[in-house]
């Protein structure tokens, strides 16, 4: 019997058999890619939804997500019909083959090889063009929300008489139609007159007709709505001219109508229309007169009227009427200009008042108690302070303060309100070993609130008013855990078996566990397998420290998760925090803003808000920086709660048209004004970057006279930062101060000006920060007169820096020899009795701890400069005498001196104890016993110095109070490092 196996059957079954396993695993192997791919995409927008719904706000999520798929399948499925249409009538037109040229014939190898496919092929030519125009119309569903919820400005402009809202929210959605129909027709167009040319309809190198009577008539169609469009087109730019931005030369990005514009620019417009409108029907009529001839010659005539009457007419006019008295031709729109753009920016309340600039007092001694009730002057610079507070407040290396404090209203035990310095005790995970239980699950959060009177110092350093682990001090009682904060950019998961480090204090380390309600649930074995590849991280699948209760806390940021909860607003740069009713809030303002309001000039906020602290600060930066806007309003107060995540948006502006629009298309997210508790309002405040756009507008739109407008006699600039050399903006400073026409203080934003390209002053701007007063957001100027010249910042820096008979120089070298560094505070500005009252702290950092003291206070009034160890001294040498009620506390302590040989050993004692901690936290891991008995050493050696110190002034005459600072336990005992360093 023969063997099968050498039969032609047995060699076909051996290879038939791995070919059917190749192929099953080909399947197989495809079928896991796709559903890979699909849980990639699954993923993504489980964890979105996931997130939007752990913060109650899902309505935006589904919002957004159904615009954005109506408009990708209706746009998309418009533009797939459109040029499947066409490539479809196009091939249908086609001549009989017959009939087809030899040029024709040469291509019916192309013909016969896409012929098998021809459907394919029509399927996913439309399919592609569908799905780019889908995609790009998806990413107008703001521009959509706008259109469909607009509500009225009840503000015309004054050309065409129509209401603000048409250019901010209809026209930007007209132009996207168009834009689209122009992309429809001209694909149409080209899919067309190709397949026409591939079947015969077309020819190029064939003699006789170029074209079939149905190409002629199909393509002419198309053209004739491409004219069509055209003629819209032109329609709506004479519209467009209300909102157009130009170069002029008084002012950047001008908007709106000029001369030019209405006289030449506007009729050549109307006359395009006309024109645009009888080419078209003379293309349309091609379908009956089956020529070329009058619509090309329309077609000519329209793009040489574009070019004469659309280019060189306004030219014409701008040359020959316009130039030779342009402040005459241009006044009355330059006036509009003014209105609209002094409306859109909130500034047409601007209240500028003259300031002689001098003294009116010849006796200044007399003055000397005004300065009191003129100014609560904040002589603790938060944009400096933060190494201190990070130094005597920091507590344990896992724990950071940001780069710039800010500045807050508490009360005091008396019950007054104070200028308050205000700062997070968050996460820093530079000092924690770097691994994935200890990063995500056992540090989590920071822990309480620091705060320092802003307008007093004890020897150089800070007044704490909040302070220590567990938190102490003045303020009330606040949930201290931060889980929610501006250095929290990582993922934690909390709530499961895992126990998350507490915080620190001299019984020993603390544990705790997540209560809060935020954060999504990772008790399903979706949502693990979700994050895990949301997050690129296996191990939240299958960790053992993830279990019952687990929740994972991620965009944590207060700017990112108002910004996730309302995308259609502005995010201002400066977060805040403040203790209400018991919890630790973010308070986030944010901006309602459109480029869309006529004859309003645009601003780009990125470089309208920049200053010295954005430049060595991102996260000071506003949002969407490269935004160009022509109107904004603070219309949104938000809060995101410390602890729980919680973001709630507070209706503001309860006038602003943008907001309600955007209210309309998202209803419920944000809360009415009236739901804004006691405590919050008292912690709200002007915010900086609105004033930064505000301030830059009027350094020209301060003035009102078209005239003087365009002369640019009355420009101002913002002068530079004198205190550093960065070439960058001043700030504005917060101050609770009055003005001159204010009967009391009030908590205020302030900022200087001089004239363009000089550096004396030339007015002060101050806007009052006080919210829920009948005065918040009122702009008040000082204005010099120009028969005064007042030295400006730079000028006042300048002369401190030079001034030799204060002993300035002395002081600076001296610092410098010690090998210590000089650091100048925010130089405020204060009117007072018509002149103006210059302060600056002056800092001193280096020595043994690399850490600022204030040491120095700088004052100038009338030419007169006083250089004193305190604020009081200063004012008190400046007028000649001393104030009735000197406020406690604002002084500082001279350097120690640095030839005493006890002091200099205790401090080289100390920075040693103080290496040796810091390598203690930096070991993996950690010593802890290291490092608590380097602190106590640091302690023992900083209080030597304190006494050694305290005795020689004592044994001098020159002994003051503040040493006792020394002796007030653990966190305070490392005060004392500066009052023996900083002469050093």
């Amino acid at each position: 019997m023969p063997d099968r196996g050498s039969g032609p059957s047995g060699p076909r079954m051996r290879v038939g058999r791995p070919s059917r396993r190749a192929r099953v695993l080909l399947m197989t192997l495809g079928v896991l890619a796709v559903l890979g791919m699909a849980f990639t995409m699954f993923a993504g927008f489980w964890t979105d939804w996931l997130w939007y719904r752990s913060v109650h706000y899902s309505s935006v999520f589904t919002t957004t997500l159904w615009t954005k798929i109506g408009l990708f399948f209706v746009f998309g499925l418009l533009m797939a019909v459109a040029v499947g249409f066409n490539i479809w009538l196009a091939h249908r037109l086609r001549p009989p083959l017959s009939a087809m040229s030899m040029e024709q014939q040469n291509l019916d190898r192309y013909r016969m090889g896409i012929a098998p496919y021809k459907k394919w092929l029509l399927c996913g030519i439309t399919a592609l063009v569908g799905l780019i125009a889908g995609a790009s119309a998806a990413g107008q569903w703001r521009t959509w929300l706008l259109w469909v919820n607009g509500v009225p400005f009840h503000k015309t402009d004054p050309q065409f008489h129509l209401d603000v809202s048409f250019y901010a929210f209809d026209l930007p959605w007209y132009r996207f139609l168009l834009g689209f129909g122009f992309a429809a027709t001209i694909l149409s167009l080209i899919a067309a007159a190709l397949t026409h040319y591939l079947y015969g309809g077309l020819r190029v190198t064939s003699p006789g007709a170029r074209a079939t009577a149905a190409a002629t008539g199909h393509l002419s169609v198309l053209l004739g709505v491409f004219v069509s469009l055209k003629a819209i087109a032109y329609w709506l730019d004479r519209y467009g001219l209300a909102v157009k931005s130009s170069d002029f030369k008084a002012t950047d990005n001008w908007t709106g109508l000029r001369y030019v514009d209405a006289h030449a620019y506007l009729p050549a417009k109307t006359i395009l229309f006309c024109i645009a409108v009888i080419c078209a029907l003379l293309f349309f009529a091609t379908l009956w007169r089956r020529t070329w001839q009058l619509p090309v010659i329309g077609f000519g005539l329209m793009v040489l009227s574009a070019i004469l009457i659309g280019g060189l007419y306004p030219a014409i006019v701008q040359k020959f009427q316009v130039q030779p008295n342009e402040q005459a031709k241009e006044a009355s729109y330059v006036a509009k200009n003014i209105e609209a753009t002094r409306q859109a920016y909130g500034i047409d309340d601007t209240e500028v008042t003259p300031y002689d600039g001098t003294s009116k007092t010849k006796d200044k001694s007399t003055l000397r108690d005004d300065v009191d009730k003129t100014a609560s002057i904040r002589i603790l610079d938060p944009n400096i302070v933060s190494p201190t507070f990070q130094q005597l407040q920091q507590v344990k290396g896992f724990y950071a303060f940001p780069n710039n404090l800010d500045v807050d209203r508490y009360p005091t035990k008396d019950g007054k309100v104070q200028d308050t310095v205000v700062g997070l005790r968050e996460l820093n995970f530079s000092g924690v070993k770097q691994n994935w239980i200890n990063t995500h699950f056992r540090y989590t959060h920071g822990y309480g609130v620091v705060s320092a009177k802003g307008t007093e110092a004890d020897n150089g350093e800070p007044v704490f008013t909040e302070k220590n682990l567990p938190p102490a001090g003045d303020l009330p009682r606040y949930e201290p855990r931060v889980y929610y904060g501006e250095k929290t950019t990582t993922y934690s998961i909390v709530g499961g078996p895992q126990k998350e480090i507490d915080y620190s204090d001299n019984d020993g380390e603390k544990t705790t566990s997540y209560r809060g309600k935020s954060g999504v649930s990772l008790s399903s074995p979706v949502n693990r397998a979700a994050y895990a590849l949301a997050f690129g991280e296996p191990q939240i699948l299958y960790s053992g420290a993830i279990g019952d209760g687990s929740r994972i806390l991620y965009n944590r940021t207060p700017k990112e998760r108002v910004e996730a909860v309302a995308p259609w607003l502005t995010i201002d740069g400066d977060a805040y925090p403040a203790v209400v009713d018991g919890h630790i809030q973010w308070i986030v303002d944010a901006y309602t803003t459109t480029n869309g309001y006529p004859y309003a000039s645009r601003t780009t906020l990125g470089d309208t808000t920049a200053d010295s602290l954005t430049a060595t600060n991102n996260s000071r930066a506003v949002v969407a920086q490269q935004n160009q806007v022509n109107y904004i309003r603070n219309s949104v107060k938000a809060t995101v709660d410390a602890y729980t995540g919680e973001v709630r948006l507070y209706q503001w502006d309860t006038e602003d048209p943008v907001l309600k629009t955007w209210m309309k298309a998202f209803p419920d997210t944000v809360k009415p004004k009236s739901d804004i508790s006691p405590d919050l309002m008292s912690h709200l405040r002007y915010p900086q970057d609105l004033f930064k756009v505000q301030r830059e507008l009027l350094t020209r739109y301060h003035v009102q006279d078209a005239q003087t407008f365009l002369s640019g006699s009355e420009v101002w600039q913002v002068p530079d930062d004198p205190t550093n050399k960065s070439g960058d903006a001043v700030p504005p400073y917060y101050l609770t101060m009055k003005m001159p026409d204010q009967n009391s203080q009030a908590f205020s934003l302030t900022t200087t000006y001089t004239p363009n390209g000089r550096d004396n002053l030339s007015a002060f701007m101050a806007v009052d920060s006080q919210a829920g007063t009948s005065d918040y957001g009122k702009i008040r100027i000082l204005k010099l007169r120009t028969s005064t010249t007042a030295d400006g910042p730079k000028q006042v820096q300048s002369q401190f820096n030079s001034n030799s008979q204060q002993n300035i120089t002395e002081f600076v070298r001296q610092v410098r020899n010690g090998d210590s560094e000089i650091e100048y505070g925010n130089l405020l500005t204060i009117p007072l009795d018509g002149g103006l009252l210059y302060v600056e702290p002056v800092y001193v950092r280096g020595g043994q701890l690399k850490y600022p003291l204030l040491r120095k206070v700088l004052v100038t009034y009338g030419g007169a400069t006083a250089f004193e160890d305190t604020l009081g001294q200063a004012l008190d040498k400046i007028f000649g005498a001393p104030g009735s009620t000197p406020p406690p506390g604002t002084g500082t302590t001279n350097p120690p001196s640095s030839g005493n040989p006890t002091v200099q050993q205790a401090l080289k004692d100390a920075q040693k104890a103080f290496d040796e901690g810091q390598t203690a936290l930096n070991k993996k891991p950690t010593d802890w016993e290291a490092y608590g008995k380097a602190q106590k050493e640091l302690q023992d050696a900083l209080k030597q110095a304190a006494d050694a110190q305290a005795q020689a002034e004592k044994q001098s005459g020159n002994a003051k109070n503040g040493t006792d600072s020394a002796k007030n336990g653990a966190g305070s005992d490392k005060k004392d490092s500066g009052s023996g360093t900083t002469g050093s």
